[in-house]
């Protein structure tokens, strides 16, 4: 089965805004939508939803595995 693919357009209108919350990373679109850390769309106070993650990671006091809890829903793709 072939994953969706999310521009960084279409990722955006998954904010957290209305409940679905997706953030990408690697090439890889993730539903955060049933973390409490994503409530809204905010996490941390740091990271909207409805965004590419990837450069902020390395910084993150964690890795790309605790995304890789979450389904994985799409492919980012442009």
């Amino acid at each position: 089965m072939t994953l969706p693919a999310y521009t960084r357009a279409s990722l955006a209108r998954f904010d957290g805004s209305r409940g679905v919350a997706f953030v990408a990373c690697g090439g890889k679109v993730f539903d955060v939508s049933a973390s409490g850390e994503w409530r809204g769309g905010l996490h941390r106070g740091l990271h909207w939803a409805g965004q590419d993650l990837t450069r902020y990671l390395a910084d993150a006091p964690h890795g790309v595995e605790t995304l890789e809890r979450f389904p994985v829903v799409g492919r980012l793709v442009g």
